[in-house]
C-alpha cells in the first residue's frame, strides 16, 4: 500500500469518524450543537480536499499534448547536431482530464530503433507538473517536474538521471516542453552539469497529423 493511499484512507476514515454519530444522534441541529459543529467540520474538510483532487486550470494546459505527432530527433554534442531521425507519438487521456499517457517510437539518432511511454499530469498539491517516463534503451525510470513558465508557451521540469556510463549517480537534467502554435510543439533536454553552454543533448520536434 502507497503512502498516497494511505493518505487517501485516513482522510476518508476521519471523514467517516465524523459522521457516523450523526446517525445516534437527533437530526435537528437545533436540539444538537454539538452534531451542527461536526457536520460543519465535516463540510469545510471536505471543501478543503476539493481543491486539492478536482481537475483545473493546469490540467485544461494538457490538452494541447492530446492527438498523433510526427516526430524528427537530433542529438547534440559539443553544440552540433547530428542529423534527424523519423517517428510518431501519441498522446491520450489515462484519466480525462487529470492524466495523460504517451507513446513514442522511431529511430533515435546513434541508437537505432527505439521505443518509450510516459505519464504526465498536474498535482494540485504539489502545484507541479509531474512527468515519467520508460524507455526500451535502458532499464532505468526518468522522474522530473516542473511548472509552464509565464507566458504559458513552455513547460520547464526538473529532475535526476544516473549516467551508467561514467558511474555517475543524479546528475541534475531540464526538459523543456515548447508550444509555438497548436500542431507543433519540441522537447529539449539539458545536461545541466556540462555548464551554462551548450548544454542540450536532444531535441524531439513534434508536427501534429491531420
Amino acid at each position: 500500500m502507497t503512502l498516497s493511499t494511505i493518505s487517501c484512507l485516513t482522510t476518508l476514515a476521519l471523514c467517516a469518524s465524523l459522521a457516523l454519530p450523526s446517525l445516534f444522534l437527533p437530526q435537528d441541529p437545533q436540539k444538537n450543537p454539538q452534531d451542527k459543529g461536526e457536520a460543519a467540520a465535516m463540510a469545510q474538510m471536505m471543501q478543503q480536499a476539493a481543491k486539492f483532487t478536482k481537475p483545473g486550470k493546469h490540467h485544461k494546459e494538457l490538452e494541447r499534448f492530446v492527438g498523433t505527432w510526427t516526430t524528427q530527433t537530433q542529438l547534440f554534442m559539443g553544440g552540433q547536431a547530428t542529423p534527424a531521425t523519423k517517428g510518431e507519438a501519441e498522446f491520450s487521456w489515462l484519466m480525462p482530464g487529470r492524466w495523460l499517457k504517451g507513446s513514442w517510437k522511431g529511430e533515435f539518432p546513434m541508437m537505432g530503433p527505439m521505443e518509450g511511454f510516459l505519464l504526465l499530469g498536474y498535482d494540485n498539491f504539489k502545484q507541479s507538473f509531474l512527468f515519467t517516463q520508460v524507455t526500451s534503451m535502458d532499464t532505468a525510470m526518468l522522474h522530473t517536474e516542473g511548472d509552464m513558465d509565464p507566458s504559458g508557451n513552455a513547460l520547464l521540469m526538473y529532475g535526476t538521471i544516473d549516467e551508467y556510463l561514467t558511474g555517475e549517480h543524479d546528475k541534475m537534467v531540464k526538459g523543456i516542453y515548447r508550444f509555438p502554435s497548436a500542431d507543433a510543439m519540441s522537447l529539449e533536454v539539458h545536461d545541466l552539469p556540462i555548464g551554462e553552454a551548450n548544454t542540450k543533448v536532444f531535441e524531439i520536434l513534434y508536427t501534429r497529423k491531420k
